[in-house]
């Protein structure tokens, strides 16, 4: 069965609520992993695991338990990477899949502004989650449930 995993520390609380509810109403094992404790819905397809405080601890959780098939909601691209390389499917909290073909562009462009930030130019952050964003994510997330139910 297809598990959804979640990088749950910066995922923005709005997409876990569509997460929520797409669990249950798909009944689609969901695991959110995250270094504080979570709050969750009373649910037998929501859980989540807390993981020791420290950089890419949760990340590698995520990688070591994913399997082939799976689903993972994250904005981390080399979390991304290392999922796809598994056979997974990344997903980002503003609705974009990231593929095997357009991973490396991410990567490299995540690396370009991180160079730029650490020569002391300020890039700002991202822009607050939309409602387009939000419905974006929606019907991705909707598509790739559709298709692990067809594969059942």
């Amino acid at each position: 069965m297809t598990t959804i995993w979640v990088d749950a520390d910066a995922c923005p609380t709005v997409i876990k609520e569509v997460l929520y509810r797409a669990a249950d109403r798909t009944e689609t094992p969901l695991v959110l992993v995250a270094n504080q404790g979570l709050r969750t819905p009373p649910s037998r397809f929501i859980r989540s695991i807390q993981v020791e405080k420290g950089f890419d601890i949760a990340d590698n959780e995520i990688v070591r338990r994913v399997n082939a098939g799976d689903l993972v909601i994250t904005a981390d691209i080399p979390l991304a990477s290392e999922v796809i390389e598994k056979s997974a499917v990344a997903l980002n909290p503003r609705g974009e899949l990231y593929t095997p073909e357009n991973i490396r562009q991410r990567l490299n462009m995540r690396d370009f502004m991180d160079t730029l930030r650490s020569s002391g130019i300020q890039t700002g952050g991202p822009a607050a989650i939309s409602q387009q964003d939000r419905q974006m994510f929606a019907n991705e997330l909707d598509k790739f449930l559709q298709r692990s139910k067809a594969r059942r």
